[in-house]
């Protein structure tokens, strides 16, 4: 397992946490925000479509928690984007990447994704965490820890799906 920092005397969290982006990975493609609300950005999309698919592969780890790493946040606000998931992902959501508050703030929108998720577990000081996202920047020597989706397909890929059952399984169990 690669280390954040520093030595293994630091404190760690036992906290297991799956960094969860929307747009090109629970549902294809991109979304739109219209005045109406968020739209699919295809027609023949819909929005969460692969939501059961991912509950499905997270039943066996009760104790993992979901933190948002989408720019849902950073558009909609926490509560919001946390809201706009199907109740049973919204159940264990505890937080976000993103916060309005952070100095950089301004900037985030700029900054690797990657480079975003691993301010948050260093921060939070996580040892077991897993990434699902179509934006691989930043992540550099830590891709182990990430299940990169085809924007195109996202969680409907079946080859994908199964990557996500075996990180799951790796850094989880």
């Amino acid at each position: 397992m690669n280390q954040i920092s520093g030595s293994p005397r630091e404190l760690t969290s036992d906290r297991q946490v799956l960094f969860l982006d929307y747009d090109g990975v629970i549902h294809r493609l991109g979304a739109l925000r219209t005045r109406r609300g968020i739209i699919s950005g295809a027609p023949y999309v819909k929005l969460f479509e692969f939501a059961p698919v991912l509950a499905e592969c997270l039943e066996p780890y009760r104790r993992l928690e979901v933190v948002l790493s989408t720019s849902w946040v950073r558009v909609l606000g926490y509560q919001r984007a946390k809201n706009a998931l199907p109740t049973v992902l919204r159940e264990r959501v505890v937080g976000a990447t993103y916060h309005s508050k952070f100095y950089d703030a301004w900037a985030w929108s700029s900054k690797g994704r990657g480079i975003q998720v691993l301010r948050y577990v260093r921060t939070h000081h996580l040892t077991r965490w897993l990434a699902i996202d179509d934006d691989i920047d930043g992540f550099d020597e830590y891709l182990s820890h990430v299940v990169q989706c085809d924007e195109k397909l996202g969680l409907g890929a079946v080859a994908t799906q199964n990557l996500l059952r075996v990180r799951l399984a790796e850094q989880f169990r």
